[in-house]
C-alpha cells in the first residue's frame, strides 16, 4: 500500500503467472527490473511464470511472503516449502527473514538481476504476506545503485589476444556467417555486427531474440536459422566454414537440434556468461565479453574487403529464391485466410517505433519468418518458450513503453491461457493490440499427432481441436474494441482501427487449420 503515496503504480492481475509474464514485459521493454510479488499461497503460481524470463534473460524481481517460523513444517494452511519451486528458474533465491536484511538483499537482487546475463531473482518475505519483515522498524539507510536499474550493468571488455586470434581466423574464412541472438540485441550491438558484416561482406543470420539485429531489406540478412527458420538462412550456415556467435548460447531451436552448422564447423563465440562459451559447440575461440564492445574491438583489427564476393552473392541468390516461393501465400486472397498474409499485413500497419510481442510455437515461427522489421526503431520482442507468455506480457511491455504502439500475436491456443486479463487491461487502461491467429486448434501439434495415428480411424480432434468462440465478442463484453477478421483485404483496416483506438483491442483473424508451418531444413545425412 505505501508503493501508492511513492508514485508506484500498481498492476492487479487475475493470477500470479500473468503476474510474472507483465513484469518479464515490462523488463523487456524498458531494458531494466520488472517486479511482481504475491503473498505465501500463490508463490508456486509466481514460481512457475518465471521460467520464462529465466529461458528468456529477463531481470524480473520476484517477491512473496512465507509462513511465520512457528507455522512452518507444521502443515500451515496453504504453504509448502518456495525455495525448491525458485531455484531452477532463478539466479538468486533468498530468504529475508528481519527488516535489517531488506536493504543489503533488495540492494543485491537488483545487481544480481541485471549483472551479466540479466535474469530473474526471488525474495521470500516472512510472514504470509511479507508482514513479518513488513511490519517492523529499523533505522535503515537506502542505497540506490543507478548503475543496476537497467541492464547492461556492467559492460565486461574482452580479452585482445582473443581478438586477435578471432580477427585472423575471420580474415581467413572464404564463407563465414555471423549468428546473432538475444545477447546482441541485449548488448543493443546490432549496429556494431551490421558494420562488420559489411566490412567484411559476412552474411547475418539471427535467432529470434536477435531478430532486431539486421534490418529484413538489408542484403545481408539471410533470417532466422534452427528450428523456427527460415531454409535459406539454414543452407547458409550449413555451408558455412566458420560461424561467428554473438550472444547466442546455440542451444537446439538456434542449431535445430544442433544439425546446423554441422559438426567440426570452426566456431568463434562470443558471450557475456562465460559458461556458454563452448556449451554446444567446442570453441576455435571463446572470448568473454559485452557483444558490442567485444565486436567494436574485432573491427580495430580487421581491414575491409574490397569486394562483396562470392560468397554474400550466393547467400543473397538464395534468399531471393526464398522470398520469391513465399510470396504467393504472402499475397494469397485465401479464405481461411493464410498465416503468412496476415504477417505482410502486420508488417504493413506496424508503425515504424511499434513494438511486436510474440507468443511461442507458430506464433513464434510465422513471425520470425514472415513478419518484417522494416524500421530501426521498431522492436521484436518473443516469448522464451511458454505458450500463453504473449498476451500478458504485452501488457506489461506497454506499461515499460507507454508512448510506443504494442500489437501481441498469439494464436487461440495461447490466447486462452490467460483471456481474463483483457479485464486487467481495460481495468488499467493498457491500451495494446492484440491480433489472435484464431484456427480453433493447436495447429503445431497435428502433424505429430497424424505421424501417430496413421491411417487407423481415430478422434484426433480431442487432443488438439478447440470449439469455435468469437474472441471479438468477448473483448467487447470485457470493455475493448473487438474485430472479427475472415477475409485477408479487411487485416489492414481492422488493424488502423485497433491502433487507433483508445481503448484495448483484439484482432481475430480466421485462418486455417490445414495451414502448417514449413519445416525446418537440414542437410542431408551422410551415407
Amino acid at each position: 500500500m505505501e508503493l501508492e503515496a511513492l508514485g508506484i503504480k500498481r498492476v492487479l492481475t487475475h493470477s500470479e503467472k500473468a503476474a510474472a509474464y507483465m513484469a518479464d514485459g515490462y523488463a523487456r521493454a524498458r531494458r531494466g527490473p520488472g517486479i511482481c510479488m504475491c503473498q505465501s499461497v500463490g508463490a508456486a503460481n509466481l514460481a512457475s511464470g518465471l521460467q520464462d524470463p529465466y529461458l528468456g534473460r529477463s531481470p524480473v524481481i520476484a517477491i512473496t511472503g512465507r509462513q511465520d517460523f512457528i507455522a512452518q513444517y507444521r502443515n500451515a494452511y496453504q504453504e509448502i516449502l518456495h525455495e525448491p519451486l525458485f531455484n531452477p528458474v532463478t539466479k538468486y533465491n533468498v530468504k529475508v527473514d528481519t527488516v535489517g536484511q531488506l536493504p543489503y538483499l533488495l540492494r543485491q537482487a537488483f545487481r544480481e538481476a541485471t549483472s551479466g546475463s540479466p535474469g530473474p531473482v526471488h525474495m521470500d518475505m516472512l510472514g504470509a504476506r511479507g508482514q513479518t519483515v513488513e511490519d517492523a522498524e529499523a533505522e535503515l539507510g537506502v542505497l540506490i545503485e543507478e548503475s543496476f536499474s537497467h541492464y547492461p550493468s556492467k559492460r565486461v571488455e574482452p580479452e585482445i589476444e582473443l581478438i586477435k586470434e578471432a580477427a585472423k581466423l575471420l580474415e581467413g574464412a572464404e564463407k563465414p556467417v555471423i549468428v546473432a541472438g538475444g545477447g546482441a540485441t541485449a548488448s543493443s550491438a546490432g549496429a556494431e555486427i551490421i558494420e562488420l558484416a559489411e566490412m567484411l561482406s559476412i552474411p547475418v543470420a539471427i535467432s529470434l531474440a536477435g531478430k532486431e539485429t539486421i534490418l529484413e531489406n538489408h542484403p545481408l540478412n539471410v533470417g532466422a536459422v534452427g528450428r523456427y527458420s527460415r531454409w535459406c538462412a539454414n543452407r547458409v550456415v550449413s555451408e558455412a566454414d566458420l560461424v561467428l556467435y554473438i550472444g547466442s548460447s546455440a542451444g537446439d531451436l538456434v542449431t535445430n537440434g544442433w544439425k546446423i552448422p554441422t559438426a567440426g564447423t570452426p566456431v568463434i563465440q562470443i558471450d557475456i556468461n562465460p559458461s556458454e562459451l563452448g556449451r554446444s559447440y567446442p570453441n576455435t575461440v571463446g572470448i568473454m565479453g559485452d557483444a558490442r564492445l567485444t565486436v567494436r574491438r574485432l573491427k580495430e583489427f580487421l581491414k575491409p574487403r574490397k569486394s562483396t564476393g562470392k560468397w554474400a552473392q550466393y547467400a543473397r541468390k538464395i534468399v531471393k529464391e526464398w522470398r520469391d516461393e513465399i510470396e504467393p501465400f504472402r499475397t494469397s486472397s485465401a479464405s481461411p485466410i493464410r498465416p503468412e498474409r496476415l504477417c505482410k499485413e502486420i508488417t504493413e500497419c506496424l508503425p515504424p517505433n511499434g513494438i511486436l510481442v510474440v507468443d511461442t510455437g507458430y506464433s513464434a515461427i510465422w513471425t520470425g519468418t514472415m513478419f518484417y522489421l522494416t524500421h530501426p526503431d521498431q522492436r521484436y520482442i518473443r516469448c522464451a518458450g511458454s505458450l500463453g507468455w504473449g498476451f500478458p506480457a504485452s501488457l506489461g511491455v506497454k506499461c515499460g513503453a507507454p508512448d510506443r504502439p504494442v500489437v501481441c500475436f498469439t494464436g487461440d491456443g495461447g490466447f486462452w491461457y490467460h483471456l481474463s486479463e483483457l479485464e486487467t487491461a481495460c481495468r488499467n487502461k493498457i491500451k495494446t493490440v492484440t491480433v489472435v491467429n484464431n484456427n480453433s486448434a493447436f495447429r503445431q501439434c497435428l502433424d505429430t499427432i497424424n505421424a501417430v495415428y496413421g491411417e487407423r480411424p481415430s478422434n484426433k480432434d480431442e487432443i488438439c481441436k478447440f470449439s469455435g468462440v468469437n474472441f471479438a465478442r468477448i473483448a467487447e463484453e470485457i470493455g475493448c474494441v473487438g474485430i472479427r477478421v475472415e477475409h485477408p483485404n479487411d487485416i489492414s483496416g481492422a488493424l488502423k482501427k485497433a491502433l487507433a483506438a483508445n481503448v484495448p483491442a483484439v484482432v481475430e483473424v480466421i485462418t486455417g487449420m490445414e495451414y502448417g508451418a514449413p519445416k525446418p531444413w537440414e542437410p542431408p545425412r551422410a551415407n
